[in-house]
């Protein structure tokens, strides 16, 4: 019954964990902890400090690790927790990778429409200008650091689209030029 259990909570979290796997930590304590009562509060803060040092996703660490927790606290064997760890951890990632399929299926079904295609003709210029957003709302008046960074910022972008430079070849030139001016 706890197999099922946990993979129900996983999967329920990673279904609606929107904003990645800080934002799912209080998903994941509130039914580990709170309403299940897999592992204590002091339990979870461990975990979670361990799923910050360990690499990959904090969301995907914290729910390996509980999966493996919450076996081992029910009396199971070590082996079984494992299974337990990889069940959470397909749990948590499944409803990503079924809406991904999706709507790859989809995309590529439609991507011969005009319509569809002229909506993605409109979304590819407001994806870039997020992104370019992004990077200006960091460079604003309180953390603005120097006038050469958007310089090296845009010869980059001009490398790489007019002259089709390999972005290794980009990497490589920003560090040297960064070795010199800074």
């Amino acid at each position: 019954m706890i197999f099922y259990k946990l993979f129900w909570v996983f999967t329920k979290i990673g279904f609606f964990g929107f904003g990645g796997g800080y934002a799912m930590l209080s998903l994941i304590q509130e039914e580990v902890v709170d309403r299940n009562s897999w592992m204590t509060k002091q339990e979870f803060t461990d975990l979670v400090a361990v799923s910050q040092l360990t690499p990959g996703p904090i969301g995907i660490n914290t729910a390996t690790y509980a999966g493996y927790s919450a076996l081992i606290h029910a009396g199971y064997t070590h082996p079984i927790a494992m299974l337990g760890a990889a069940m959470t951890t397909i749990a948590l990632c499944l409803p990503s990778f079924a809406m991904i399929s999706v709507i790859s299926y989809f995309f590529l079904k439609f991507r011969s429409n005009r319509y569809f295609s002229s909506a993605m003709d409109g979304v590819r210029p407001i994806s870039i200008a997020l992104i370019a957003l992004a990077a200006l709302s960091l460079t604003n008046r309180d953390n603005f650091i120097d006038y050469m960074s958007p310089i090296l910022f845009i010869t980059a972008i001009v490398c790489s689209v007019r002259f089709k430079v390999h972005p290794i070849l980009i990497l490589l030139g920003a560090a040297l030029v960064g070795l010199v001016i800074y």
